[in-house]
């Protein structure tokens, strides 16, 4: 599975206005139990509970928050670039701008690692980065992470 399968262009967010870590999760739970008639408290819990187990800022402004969502039956994928980086405990301590979120079905199998790993490599690419910091809109952004 590519990011192309997990993104639509509706699920880009060019520019996110939010203060700090709990608003962001807070924020992309909101947008995604919209999204996918899930309630907001059990996508906010379930995001919550996995940065407990340690901090999905992966480095290099770039975070991915993810989580098992019971009642999902595909994975979702929504990516968001935030009007200005905020402090994300992220394993280099630089502040995130560049955000994938990944929700993964209760009984995934093993694909969610594939996954991750897929969509960490796409996004550390230091040009790809550069060029999503670029970007003018969702139609752009959408276009880089898709391949196009």
């Amino acid at each position: 599975m590519d990011i192309a399968e997990l993104l639509t262009q509706d699920r880009v967010i060019p520019s996110l206005r939010v203060s700090d870590k709990a608003q962001l999760l807070q924020e992309l739970a909101r947008r995604t139990a919209a999204l996918l008639n899930i309630p907001q408290k059990t996508i906010l819990d379930a995001l919550e509970a996995r940065e407990k187990l340690g901090s999905t800022g992966l480095g290099q402004g770039f975070a991915l928050p993810h989580a098992r969502i019971e009642g999902l039956d595909r994975f979702f994928g929504l990516f968001a670039r935030l009007a200005r980086p905020i402090a994300y405990d992220a394993v280099d301590e630089n502040p995130v701008d560049l955000v994938f979120l990944l929700l993964i079905p209760a009984e995934p199998g093993s694909d969610h690692m594939s996954i991750l790993a897929a969509i960490s490599r796409r996004i550390r690419d230091q040009e790809l980065a550069r060029r999503l910091r670029k970007g003018e809109n969702a139609e752009a952004l959408h276009s880089l992470l898709a391949g196009g």
